[in-house]
């Protein structure tokens, strides 16, 4: 065999060892593209793993959101629904902290005192609300014992009306919070009431009381009387016992009756008689006042006056430095009114009310002639009698709430603001009639009563 020359060997020597290079090489890559191949592989499932992962992950937090809305919109309404409750109840409700600032304030709340919540959000209770007589200390004590604190029947004054509430102060059962509510609870119609009842029982036992009276009285007062007559009649010549006597006696009865005249002896038992008469009607006029009942009959109204001026008489003088002034009366009473179907005993008790707060008008700021005028009259269908004054009269603010309970512009103690509440309903509910107020400021006051001449079909007594 022919040995090849070196020259020509080493490049074929060459060419295989670069091929068998470029073999390993493609070996050494293909075994490293596997390699990576295999990484990749591995990474991509791993990613994949990672990527469910995720995904999963993600449908917890969607679903965690989702609840956390769910959970928040049920809240959200919860939370609308109480404040509707709260809201829409009649009491006052309000929640302050342990120092007195409000957290809670409820639409009676904003009604009560025109402000609203937005505005009194973090303030002083007292701020807000002046004329709540709630303190601090009860504040404080109600939520420190964790007892509530109850102010019954407090008289409130608010735009300008009196009222009356229940207030308690509650402390708030809850962790970690030192608050309490207070809540107002509007007791005027309750107080009214009951004050309406415990007049009622006063007018029942002052119809038992008087009942008694008259009998007690009435029987003195019949001595009286029948004592003068007897006086009058045994000094009286024109009876023939009263000569035979006279003369039995050596006694000239025409020269004792002389002397009786000159010492006016006839006009003092006239006055007796008079006195005695009076007061034995001024009686009857109190039994029949102090009566109960609403049967309605027929009625004069004039007459009805003139009882309740006649009861009030005495009253009517004002005290001055320089001695009493005695009110002046004046009478206008219309002939030929027509008999008025009522309750005799609730027209008096209105009549004497109304003349009774003309007195005291007229004691408030005397003018210079005091004057009361009692007038009636009759239209095609009400028959109607006015009190007047001529007092200071009444402000139109004092005028638009005053036949409101317990309105009053007296001192305390000396009205309870009931007497045209009552006077009004009588007129109103139970006559069918009407009853209202003229006045000017310095020009006195004018209340007319108007009556349906026709009966009335009155409501059941409920009393």
């Amino acid at each position: 065999m022919p040995t090849l020359p070196v020259a020509t060997l080493l490049p074929l020597l060459l060419a295989a060892a670069a091929c068998a290079w470029l073999l390993i090489r493609q070996r050494r890559q293909a075994s490293e593209l596997r390699d990576w191949q295999d990484a990749y592989r591995h990474i991509e499932r791993q990613l994949e793993e990672r990527t469910q992962k995720l995904r999963d992950i993600n449908n917890m937090l969607y679903g965690e959101i989702a609840q956390h809305e769910l959970t928040e919109d049920k809240l959200r309404k919860a939370q609308d629904y109480l404040a509707s409750i709260i809201n829409s109840m009649p009491s006052v409700l309000i929640s302050v902290t342990a120092t007195g600032q409000i957290t809670h304030w409820n639409s009676s709340a904003e009604l009560a005192t025109d402000i609203g919540a937005a505005e009194v959000a973090g303030k002083l209770l007292w701020q807000a609300y002046p004329n709540l007589p709630v303190d601090l200390q009860t504040i404080q004590q109600a939520i420190e014992e964790g007892v509530p604190k109850v102010m019954e029947s407090t008289k409130l004054v608010s735009k300008g009306q009196t009222y009356y509430t229940d207030i308690t102060v509650f402390p708030l059962i809850a962790r970690d919070i030192q608050e309490a509510v207070i809540r107002v609870d509007d007791v005027t119609m309750r107080i009214m009431m009951e004050n309406r009842l415990i007049q009622n029982e006063k007018m029942l036992s002052l119809g038992e009381l008087a009942a008694g009276m008259a009998h007690e009285i009435n029987n003195p007062l019949g001595a009286i009387l029948q004592s003068v007559q007897n006086i009058e009649r045994r000094l009286s010549a024109a009876l023939p016992k009263n000569s035979e006597v006279a003369a039995s006696l050596q006694l000239d009865l025409q020269a004792i009756n002389s002397y009786l005249e000159q010492r006016e002896i006839p006009s003092f038992l006239r006055t007796i008689r008079d006195a005695g008469e009076r007061s034995a009607r001024i009686v009857a006029n109190m039994l029949g006042f102090s009566r109960s009942g609403q049967q309605h009959a027929p009625v004069d109204i004039n007459a009805l006056a003139e009882n309740c001026l006649e009861l009030m008489d005495n009253n009517f003088e004002i005290e001055r430095e320089g001695g009493s002034v005695a009110i002046r009366l004046q009478r206008q009473l219309a002939d030929n009114i027509p008999r008025v179907p009522c309750s005799a005993p609730e027209i008096q008790q209105v009549l004497l009310n109304l003349i009774r707060n003309a007195s005291q008008a007229l004691r408030a700021a005397p003018p210079a002639d005091p004057c009361i005028t009692v007038s009636s009259g009759c239209d095609s269908d009400q028959a109607w009698i006015r009190v007047a004054d001529n007092g200071p009269g009444i402000a139109p603010e004092v005028r638009r709430h005053i036949f409101e309970p317990f309105f009053t512009t007296k001192e305390v103690g000396q009205g309870t603001g009931l007497g045209l509440s009552i006077s009004y309903f009588i007129i109103t509910e139970h006559h069918g009639g009407m009853i209202d107020v003229e006045s000017e400021t310095g020009r006195g006051a004018r209340f007319t009563i108007r009556l349906p001449l026709q009966p009335v079909t009155m409501p059941p007594d409920r009393s």
